[in-house]
């Protein structure tokens, strides 16, 4: 069962630069790239109805396998199923509870894995290192892709080898 959901998404960007010339300290100049999305509740375009967002842990080359359709419970115990991924977030924290991340992560892969973005038949992204995230949105009626339900469901968080590895990961999704 979906949720009375409604979410924002910000992502935001700022560089300033400063060179030298032949009158001293100039030029400057400052650049801004953003993005923001607001979501209603519902399940068509420029919607969700699903949400989850955790700290997660995975153990040292071990994969993380997370079944979007029929598995996740949210912050309500709710189980989610997931028809159309809309945002997804992860980041490889640097620190968690003052012990640092030594490994990197990949996403992708694995048995039955959710496609959906990353195209072709076995992609994956990665590695992200310690500090590193990874931020995709699409308010699009169809999302960064659709989840299939025991073919196409699962998200896999595959840490390299060496310790255990703790992330955060967000995702909101549509449940139709």
């Amino acid at each position: 069962m979906a949720s009375n959901t409604n979410a924002v998404v910000n992502f935001s960007m700022t560089a300033t630069q400063q060179g030298t010339n032949a009158f001293a300290a100039g030029p400057f100049w400052t650049g801004a790239v953003s993005y923001a999305q607001a979501f209603a509740s519902g399940s068509g375009a420029g919607q969700c109805d699903l949400c989850y967002m955790a700290n997660r842990t995975v153990t040292t080359g071990a994969t993380d396998s997370i079944d979007l359709n029929g598995a996740l419970t949210d912050a309500l115990g709710v189980t989610i199923s997931t028809i159309h991924l809309v945002a997804l977030f992860i980041e490889n924290i640097n620190s968690t509870g003052g012990a640092a991340n030594t490994t990197t992560l990949t996403l992708g892969g694995g048995a039955n894995p959710f496609v959906g973005f990353l195209g072709g038949t076995t992609p994956t992204i990665g590695p992200l290192q310690p500090g590193a995230c990874l931020f995709l949105c699409s308010p699009a009626a169809a999302g960064l892709g659709t989840v299939t339900a025991g073919t196409a469901d699962i998200l896999s968080i595959v840490n390299s080898a060496g310790a255990s590895n703790t992330y955060q990961i967000g995702i909101l999704g549509r449940s139709a």
